[in-house]
């Protein structure tokens, strides 16, 4: 991976900046970062099949509820946590929700893992309905149209999304401390495209330490040829020895017509253009669904990408949009608010499917993508980062498994050893603020899987399979039904339980009022939501 830069040295950090940092002053900054937490996991039977239940009217719905809803599948709930400066809280708000699903779902339980349990055919999976709106319409025909491109089956991935804020308290002392350089809405755009553009560049490491998808059920191959996976056991699943996150490769949210996509992080107008001119021009391998014809809408159009929502990043910058407004939209007005981190596996071995030492050290690694100098990439750079990342989804565990850096070759090992060394200050810094010593210790943990594979959450899973002669199914549906234990014992209050049901029957009664509201036509309320790329300024 040549480049027209020379490699930064990992251990010499922006200084000017750690330094603000850490000054008495600004330990509130740190305490103020800004985290939500998005987990998905489908709804199964008992049996560990997928349910085939619609979505619980007692969760409310799924259209406008703030913490309940669903993605792809009718069965593939979200859950979603609001803006909040502490990790205790943001897991237990997280753990709240689970207890109180599990009240409401009989004796269905929650999949523990990333990838899917058992699946039937492509038509056996529910795609998820949001009433009768035109804006619940356009999301339910959006997901006709994965189906349709990607396969349904595809679409039962889980994953988490880790949505990470830097207090505005920050963003102007930065910008005061850098001489005011432009506006400050466009010094903080610039700024997270920097840290997203050295994600892009180190993602692997979060693959290697967090990816906990080595394994699939059969039933996810079946209508799939040269996969390219080994059958473990009995064949019932299939894995890769050294594999870490098979979401993260060909197998999920990957597709050949997106690889032609080249999506540039250089700068905001850059990023909107090449996502709104994928959204607009027609690509002929989907011409032959119906968009529209008759009334007959299998998707929302013929485009490359339907919305932007259908370009799958491991990170994407983010603004909360206003309502019916396209997300394009609000960053080219308002510029990027948070990034969405989108790699992260939902790990069997805890009952949320992430823990506080797994988002200390992501708050820890996406300080350092954001302080690191950060150059423009260019396309070759581009190959480089995706080679890896396949590299480490494929066979991050293999004994001297190598990955590409500006200089030449080097082992993953070497590299990962030299990146964690290279956060020990932010670590520090970020204890500091916070008293205590789990930021240092969660770096200590990342080193440990470093030096020995077989502690990283992919091996462990193939481990228990192995031990336990258990298909990757099997294993998946022991962890589910023991985390539906773990919830239904855990107790809400009376308050908090009446706070559930107020919410479900408030999103209930707002999903009726969107319904009532609605005047348009459908195709007139696409035409008029479509409208808005066309009047996008271009670079």
């Amino acid at each position: 991976m040549a480049h027209n830069h020379k490699e930064s040295s990992l251990s010499s950090l922006p200084e000017q900046q750690l330094a603000l940092l850490r000054q008495p002053e600004q330990q509130d900054v740190l305490r103020a970062i800004g985290r939500g937490i998005e987990k998905e996991s489908l709804r199964v039977n008992p049996d560990g099949f997928l349910a085939q239940t619609p979505h619980p009217a007692s969760l409310g719905s799924a259209l406008t509820h703030g913490s309940i809803t669903t993605d792809y599948s009718e069965a593939l709930l979200e859950f979603i946590t609001p803006v909040s400066t502490s990790i205790d809280d943001s897991l237990e708000q997280l753990a709240d929700i689970h207890s109180y699903v599990y009240s409401q779902i009989g004796d269905e339980i929650l999949w523990s893992t990333s990838m899917p349990c058992q699946l039937g055919d492509d038509k056996d999976i529910p795609v998820a309905q949001y009433g009768s709106s035109n804006v619940a319409r356009m999301k339910t025909v959006y997901r006709y149209g994965l189906g349709h491109r990607y396969g349904r089956v595809m679409q039962t991935i889980a994953g988490i999304h880790y949505n990470f804020s830097m207090p505005v308290s920050y963003w102007e002392d930065s910008w005061q401390a850098a001489g005011q350089p432009g506006t400050l809405q466009d010094f903080i755009s610039e700024r997270y495209l920097g840290l997203i553009r050295n994600f892009r560049r180190y993602s692997w490491l979060l693959i290697y330490l967090f990816g906990a998808s080595p394994a699939v059920c059969g039933s996810f191959l079946r209508n799939r040829d040269n996969h390219g996976l080994q059958p473990f056991g009995d064949g019932h699943s299939f894995h890769l020895p050294y594999g870490t996150a098979l979401r993260m490769g060909d197998l999920g949210y990957n597709s050949d017509a997106q690889k032609g996509l080249r999506i540039c992080y250089n700068s905001l107008p850059n990023y909107v253009e090449t996502l709104r001119s994928a959204i607009m021009q027609p690509h002929p391998a989907y011409a032959g669904f119906s968009s529209g014809a008759g009334g007959d809408y299998q998707q929302l159009n013929d485009s490359l990408l339907q919305i932007e929502n259908e370009f799958y990043s491991p990170i994407r910058p983010k603004r909360v949009t206003h309502s019916g407004e396209t997300p394009l939209h609000a960053l080219t007005e308002r510029g990027i608010e948070y990034i969405e981190v989108r790699c992260v596996d939902v790990s069997p071995f805890s009952p949320l499917g992430l823990d506080a030492q797994e988002i200390r050290f992501l708050d820890t690694f996406l300080l350092y993508c954001l302080l690191q100098d950060s150059p423009p990439c260019d396309e070759e750079e581009q190959e480089g980062m995706a080679a890896n990342l396949a590299a480490v989804v494929n066979r991050g565990r293999e004994p001297g498994l190598r990955l590409r850096t500006w200089s030449g070759e080097r082992p993953l090992q070497d590299w990962s050893q030299d990146l964690l060394n290279a956060m020990e200050d932010i670590a520090a810094t970020l204890d500091a603020a916070h008293t205590g010593s789990q930021y240092g210790e969660s770096l200590r943990e990342q080193r440990a899987k470093v030096a020995d594979p077989e502690l990283t959450p992919s091996a462990r899973v193939l481990r228990e399979m192995r031990e336990n002669s258990q298909p990757f199914f099997r294993l998946a549906l022991a962890y589910s039904q023991r985390w539906a234990e773990h919830f239904r014992q855990r107790q809400l209050s009376p308050e908090q339980i009446a706070d559930f049901a107020a919410q479900a029957t408030e999103s209930l009664q707002a999903q009726q009022a969107i319904e009532a509201g609605d005047t348009l036509a459908f195709e007139d309320y696409l035409a008029n939501y479509y409208q808005q790329y066309a009047t996008l300024p271009q670079p």
